[in-house]
């Protein structure tokens, strides 16, 4: 009986063996499969990670070359910009750049990329931040010759740019020109007292604070029509040259006053008048350090005759709203430099 049952029991034995064996090499060949779709996966995240677009950390300007440059083209191309993904930092990037900055009244459109740039492009890839290619600059009007002149189209806007090249349309006037609630060194209700409302009512503000400060500020030029300047640029011209004229008074038309939004100050201590001797009075050094606070800036600062083509004048106040102000302020730049709109 055991004799005749043993071949069975080896037999048996054996089958086991056989099917453990094919058991195991079928596990290994699962785990072998399953190891290769794991390495196949991860190197599908890698690639995934490698082609995602991240922001550089770095600050770029014009002429930067590298890897850098070619990932900020790349994410520029991505919300619209018509530029060439080369690796270069050429000026077409430049002008990218200084387009989506104006867009953003937080940044400056000094065309380079820094840490605030980076930040804001961060917010238009996750759609935070809306922009359009070309609204805030156009390609032509990146920079001007000196010889140009163009019209304004935003005569209205608290930013727009009037200087020598930015000329105010024939005929503009203000519609909410008031009088703002501080004190003149004049009694008279001449058109010079008038502000536009919004920056009126800044000015007024601003005024507050200096008496509070114990200061004694006086406002002493603000509106002045096309025809008023014409009439001032002549006289100055044919006592100094209109060359020389042009260096502290503006042609017809190319006069920030007739904007309503500037206003000339001075104090007691210079007898009320608008010379460079104001920047060293309290009040002026008062202005200096605070009038951004309010929404002004020394339109024509110290340093930056090249840029304004006027020359230093700490008694001339432009309004252009607080947060524009405020990066004007601290970063000591012009409204030129602000607006990304320079002259070559």
């Amino acid at each position: 009986m055991i004799r005749g049952s043993l071949p069975i029991i080896i037999l048996t034995i054996m089958g086991i063996f056989v099917l453990s064996a094919c058991t195991n090499e079928q596990t290994a060949t699962t785990n072998g499969e399953t190891v290769d779709n794991e390495i196949q996966n991860n190197n599908g995240t890698n690639q995934e990670k490698k082609d995602e677009l991240v922001l550089p950390d770095k600050k770029l300007t014009i002429d930067s070359k590298g890897n850098d440059v070619q990932q900020l083209q790349t994410i520029l191309k991505k919300l619209g910009y018509d530029i060439k993904a080369s690796g270069t930092f050429d000026a077409d990037t430049e002008w990218a750049i200084k387009d989506f900055q104006s867009q953003q009244v937080k940044l400056a459109a000094t065309g380079i990329y820094d840490k605030s740039t980076k930040e804001w492009l961060e917010k238009a890839l996750n759609g935070s931040f809306n922009i359009k290619p070309g609204k805030g600059i156009a390609k032509n009007k990146a920079t001007v010759k000196e010889s140009d002149t163009i019209t304004v189209s935003n005569p209205t806007d608290k930013l727009v740019l009037v200087n020598k090249q930015h000329e105010l349309p024939d005929g503009f006037e203000p519609k909410d020109l008031v009088v703002p609630d501080v004190p003149f060194p004049f009694k008279e209700d001449l058109p010079k007292k008038y502000m536009r409302k919004e920056a009126a009512k800044a000015l007024e503000k601003m005024f507050t604070a200096t008496e509070k400060a114990g200061l004694e500020l006086y406002a002493q030029s603000g509106y002045r029509s096309y025809n008023r300047q014409q009439v001032l640029f002549a006289s100055y011209s044919e006592q100094h040259g209109e060359k020389e004229a042009n260096k502290f008074s503006a042609r017809p038309g190319e006069s920030e006053h007739q904007t309503g939004l500037t206003m000339d100050v001075t104090s007691p201590d210079i007898k009320f008048q608008l010379n460079t001797d104001f920047g060293k009075t309290d009040e002026g050094k008062w202005i200096r350090e605070n009038a951004h606070k309010f929404g002004f800036i020394i339109r024509y600062p110290k340093g930056k005759e090249a840029i304004t083509e006027y020359q230093y004048e700490p008694w001339h106040l432009r309004y252009v709203g607080k947060e524009a102000a405020k990066v004007i302020y601290e970063q000591q730049i012009t409204l030129e430099e602000y607006l990304g709109v320079l002259k070559v």
